[in-house]
């Protein structure tokens, strides 16, 4: 097999999302694709494993990324989500899941050479914590926490809760990414300083907190902000996605400062437009020459 920077998975999800106007759009979509299109466009070779039904199989297609780099696992169903965004800035959203594909089996993962394996899921139950130990066995991992708190109720409507292994689990983690709510529901600091310290007083080694106006890195000795400089948010599904990915496969080579300056720059382009980025690491150097 070939030498991938990383390896991510998710579910690739249908994604219906309907903004303030009431205008709805349906896009193929989840982690795993704004994920994998982030880290390629800036040059990186990455894997992604994935689940859907067969009868979704047409997802595949959505991948930015070579299909030779795409294995799809079976699943019974695939992961369909809904999102009603309340304002115009996207801040504020309803969440539904529609269908919940099958969870990923460390059993499964194929056993890539690749330099992180980032998990890259949407709901709780997508990875277990025996999952997770395994991985961080086999190469750093990198973990957005959104899989690890947002729980599927019974009738498809989500509600966030605090996740009950992170003691646990924390110190297997290199790369922690969070939001800033999702911060707030792990630490019980609405500061985000002070919640990236106690994420790293847990075990996590490098540790990210997105907003909607700046992206922070806590590396336990130093904290790092960058702006982001969207000149509209036609695209802003995807954002942490898509800022985590470019970040990690960037600090493999790059200081944190450099690597947090080529996210941020990656993401607020990417924001402009619909769907996963599709631009190039020149399209985002001219992007941090023109605004940074």
């Amino acid at each position: 097999m070939a030498k991938y920077t990383s390896m991510i998975i998710g579910h690739a999800t249908l994604d219906e999302n309907t903004d303030h106007l009431g205008n709805t759009v349906q896009i193929v979509g989840g982690a795993v694709i704004y994920s994998s299109a982030s880290a390629y466009a800036l040059g990186h070779r990455v894997l992604a494993v994935t689940k859907v039904a067969e009868k979704d199989r047409y997802r595949l297609e959505h991948f930015v990324i070579p299909q030779e780099d795409v294995i799809a696992l079976p699943s019974e169903k695939s992961t369909d989500m809904v999102n009603i965004y309340h304002t115009a800035d996207k801040e504020r959203r309803t969440c539904f899941n529609r269908s919940k594909g099958d969870p990923f089996k460390s059993s499964e993962i194929p056993d890539a050479d690749c330099d992180i394996i980032h998990l890259a899921g949407l709901v709780y139950g997508d990875f277990d914590t025996e999952l997770i130990k395994t991985m961080a066995k086999r190469a750093p991992i990198a973990v957005d926490v959104q899989a690890m708190l947002r729980h599927v109720n019974p009738d498809g409507t989500m509600h966030f809760e605090d996740w009950a292994d992170k003691l646990e689990c924390l110190p297997h983690v290199t790369y922690l990414k969070t939001d800033a709510a999702e911060a707030e529901i792990l630490t019980g600091c609405s500061d985000r300083k002070e919640a990236a310290k106690h994420l790293y007083s847990w075990g996590a080694r490098e540790i990210m907190i997105t907003h909607n106006t700046e992206v922070l890195i806590y590396d336990g000795k130093d904290f790092y902000t960058c702006p982001i400089k969207s000149r509209n948010l036609s695209g802003r599904t995807g954002r942490g996605d898509t800022t985590f990915a470019a970040y990690i496969n960037e600090r493999l080579e790059h200081s944190i400062e450099d690597s947090l300056l080529m996210a941020t720059a990656t993401v607020s382009l990417k924001m402009e437009t619909p769907g996963p980025f599709k631009g190039t690491r020149e399209d985002v150097e001219n992007y941090i020459k023109e605004l940074y």
